[in-house]
């Protein structure tokens, strides 16, 4: 699959496919979206607990990761991070992403190349509060018996990846969630509320990221 680096609005680096005409990130702004969505939004709402269990669906360039990674640091809060992806970006373009030159915290760039250079399928500690276990397979086809506390749904979008977004893909992720636990998605689509209150989860619909009016966070009761 053909991949080309692009910058966005905020000069934080995305990636582009031009057979799926789709981006990585918003191209508004990559870091300021996944700090919008799936940090001040998502982790940070979740009460604090011994250890966060987070399932991220799409690990993508590991932005979420690092963020998440960096969150635990200075909340003093240990997280396990599960991170899912069927299409792993190769080390060498994920070395030139520049988020970590943009961050500007202790311990951003070390934790960024720990994470990408990782091995796939093993627990991994990155850091005294940080742990991650990447995973090459898709959503379809994973079997675990983890429960987690916090979902990060970073699929590409329904126009690029409608199989994604399916009602039995949306299923099987909320089966992961604990009761009590967070999903938490850039996508607002009127469908997805809809299936995951289905489901018993109480939606809510929030301001989005530049460039996007909404977002959805929704809780496993």
């Amino acid at each position: 699959m053909k991949r080309e680096l692009r910058e966005t609005a905020d000069g934080s680096m995305t990636i582009y496919l031009p057979k799926m005409d789709e981006h990585y990130h918003s191209y508004h702004g990559a870091l300021q979206e996944a700090i919008h969505v799936f940090i001040e939004n998502g982790i940070q709402r979740f009460p604090k607990k011994d250890t966060i269990s987070v399932f991220e669906l799409g690990l993508g360039t590991g932005l979420n990761a690092l963020l998440t990674a960096l969150w635990a640091t200075e909340n003093n809060q240990k997280v396990y991070y599960f991170g899912l992806e069927a299409f792993p970006v190769e080390v060498e373009m994920n070395l030139k992403m520049n988020y970590q030159d943009l961050i500007s915290k202790d311990f951003a760039t070390e934790y960024f190349t720990k994470i990408i250079g990782t091995e796939w399928e093993k627990s991994v500690v990155i850091s005294d509060k940080f742990q991650i276990q990447k995973v090459e397979e898709t959503i379809q086809n994973l079997s675990v018996t983890n429960q987690f506390d916090v979902v990060f749904f970073d699929a590409f979008g329904p126009r690029a990846q409608e199989e994604m977004w399916e009602f039995s893909v949306i299923e099987k992720t909320v089966q992961l969630l604990n009761s009590g636990g967070l999903f938490v998605t850039y996508c607002a689509k009127g469908q997805l509320k809809r299936d995951l209150k289905a489901l018993g989860l109480k939606v809510e619909t929030l301001p989005g990221p530049p460039g996007k009016r909404e977002m959805t966070i929704a809780w496993k009761n």
